[in-house]
């Protein structure tokens, strides 16, 4: 069969036009071109969330051709757009471009991001400031012939520190810089190694990025004060391969290149973040010289470039679990050619970095009682008991469903999100981020939307949707509960939710039965994550992800991870205590637990199930 021609693909809400191969699907075509469609499940056609319409031009639905009338549709047809015709909105992972089409994206994958969730804590300031790289200026004397010592060997006698290695790229910078400068320039040193060079009066910058399956968050830091000089948030790229980390292992190992791909996703996340930093102040993106990087296990795997099989399958084994260093050039990050990454110790299983830097940032709060327990809330949650001086930890496999995904009209935290709902005289009301029109809803107002549903007894304690309620509607054979005009919670969103919050649910519960305490002994309930920063706890109680205490146990500490790798990045002693933490946690694999799936089950419904007595 002749290879099928290339088309033109037309978005003009973002005024770009791309090139699809006749192969390829839409999905794919906006994947490899960088224009951002929601796709929870990474375009294998399971969530429904990357719908476009086709203003003009023909499409290929999977499974063939058929000629559409504009309206609804399912496999096999092919839609064409254009002149009164009625908007018709197909899945983009489902649909091949036959001719040029000019493509209409949907509102929930166009909205602005409102919170990045870069925290605002001032922990790192508890620590002093002892950065693995020292910047400073020199001045030397200049060469003669009385004088010929080699230009690093003059950096060593002007520093009165012999140097035992010097980065290639700063050795091959080192003379014109020096000789411009009139003999006088900034060096850059880690330890004993000389990394670069540059202009006298540069300044020593830092980068510290908490790499998150959903979101990566940025923070350029000064490192000869500690300050923060800026951060930015923005999505992982690596969400178009799917919203949750068993969808992009799969990729990366089925693929031929898909690792490959998934690694330069993460890459360009961070140079994006580094560009748009310095940008912001002023800088020279050369000024960053040191970088340090937190994520899952996953994530650290994926950027590493490190083989992820075997965490897709039992016994879900990392690589290598402690702190690794490697040049920033190795991994393709454009800042100081000679910069280092410094990525934290991971646990184990998918207990990764991100974890132990926030333990890290939250020491002072789960220290101050005899039993703490901290949550940080993702795609992946991780969980750690700390009682009677032992840490265990770990994962639950979420999902992407309290952050939005997987949930038919989730998006992001962005403007037109529904963030909260309440129920007022028998009508629910939502509330959006920035008071804009409801365009879908995010993780706090899914969370919300289910205990407010299940309050006005609108869901049962099974989950179900109860029929004859003036807010339930059913489409498709499917009962839906209307929020705001075009924005929806179905059934099956419903179970989205149930299976997420029964999985924390079962961990938090397991975990207090290995120590032999029971969920009123928490003296301190440290909740983290962007998801845990916006949550209402009192939902999360009513819904049961969260035992029931009294409201001032719970700390709502945001973007924890990303204080705790800013720690590290202005501390060599921060990085040290990281290892300590990560190497004290013992690594608790829950399904090995022989009432796990019965834990697992008792959690499913929306009844009080608090384990308030002693299991032995």
């Amino acid at each position: 069969m002749p290879a099928r021609r290339p088309h033109s693909l037309n978005f003009p809400e973002i005024a770009r036009a791309i090139a699809s191969d006749g192969e390829e699907t839409l999905y794919q075509s906006a994947r490899r071109n960088g224009v951002r469609l929601v796709g929870a499940c990474g375009g294998r056609g399971a969530c429904g969330t990357c719908v476009v319409h086709i203003v003009e031009g023909a499409v290929e639905l999977e499974g063939g051709q058929a000629e559409a009338d504009g309206e609804g549709g399912t496999g096999g047809e092919a839609a064409a757009g254009g002149a009164g015709t009625r908007k018709k909105w197909v899945r983009a992972c489902r649909a091949r471009a036959r001719s040029d089409c000019t493509v209409e994206v949907a509102p929930r994958s166009l909205a602005p991001v409102a919170r990045a969730e870069i925290g605002a804590d001032d922990a790192e300031d508890r620590l002093p400031l002892d950065p693995a790289v020292v910047g400073q200026d020199v001045s030397v004397p200049e060469a003669t012939l009385s004088d010929t010592l080699s230009d690093a060997d003059r950096i060593a006698r002007a520093l009165a520190l012999p140097l035992d290695a010097v980065d290639l790229q700063a050795a091959v910078r080192l003379p014109q810089v020096m000789r411009d400068g009139g003999w006088s320039l900034r060096v850059f040193r880690r330890g004993r190694e000389l990394i670069g060079v540059a202009p006298a009066g540069s300044r020593t910058l830092g980068l510290a990025v908490d790499l998150g399956t959903t979101n990566a968050a940025g923070f350029l830091v000064d490192l000869e004060s500690g300050a923060r000089l800026a951060s930015l948030g923005i999505e992982n790229p690596q969400t178009a391969w799917g919203a949750d980390l068993i969808s992009r292992i799969n990729h990366a190992t089925r693929a031929g290149e898909g690792g490959e791909e998934l690694r330069m996703a993460a890459v360009a996340a961070l140079n994006a973040l580094a560009h748009d930093l310095c940008r912001a102040v002023g800088a020279h993106i050369e000024e960053i010289v040191d970088v340090a990087v937190c994520g899952n296990t996953a994530m650290h795997h994926l950027l590493l470039g490190l083989p992820v099989a075997q965490l897709g399958r039992a016994p879900f084994v990392a690589a290598v679990r402690d702190a690794v260093d490697v040049k920033a050039r190795e991994l393709g990050l454009a800042v100081n050619p000679g910069a280092w990454v410094h990525l934290a110790p991971i646990v184990g299983g998918f207990v990764g970095g991100d974890h132990v830097t926030t333990l890290l940032a939250t020491e002072r709060h789960w220290r101050a009682v005899p039993a703490s327990l901290v949550m940080d809330i993702g795609t992946n949650t991780e969980i750690s008991l700390i009682h009677g001086g032992a840490r265990l930890t770990a994962s639950c496999p979420s999902g992407p469903a309290l952050e939005g995904g997987h949930i038919s009209c989730g998006m992001r935290a962005a403007e037109g999100a529904i963030e909260r709902v309440s129920y007022e005289e028998g009508r629910i009301v939502a509330r959006t981020i920035g008071g804009r029109q409801a365009v879908g809803l995010c993780g706090s107002g899914v969370l919300d939307a289910l205990a407010v549903l299940h309050r006005a007894r609108i869901v049962d304690d099974r989950g179900r949707l109860a029929a004859g309620q003036a807010v339930v509607e059913e489409t498709n054979g499917q009962r839906a509960a209307l929020l705001a005009p075009g924005v929806a919670l179905t059934q099956d969103d419903v179970r989205a939710v149930q299976l997420a919050k029964a999985a924390i649910r079962t961990g938090t519960e397991l975990l207090l039965r290995e120590a032999g305490l029971r969920a009123d002994e928490i003296g301190c309930f440290v909740i983290a994550g962007a998801f845990g920063a916006y949550i209402d706890v009192r939902s999360g109680i009513d819904i049961g992800l969260f035992p029931e205490l009294p409201p001032e146990r719970f700390v709502q500490v945001g973007n924890a991870a990303g204080v705790g790798i800013r720690m590290m990045l202005a501390s060599q002693a921060a990085r040290a205590r990281a290892r300590e933490l990560a190497e004290g946690c013992r690594y608790i694999e829950l399904s090995t637990f022989p009432d796990f799936q019965k834990t697992f089950l008792s959690h499913i419904g929306f009844g009080r199930k608090d384990t308030l007595r002693r299991t032995a």
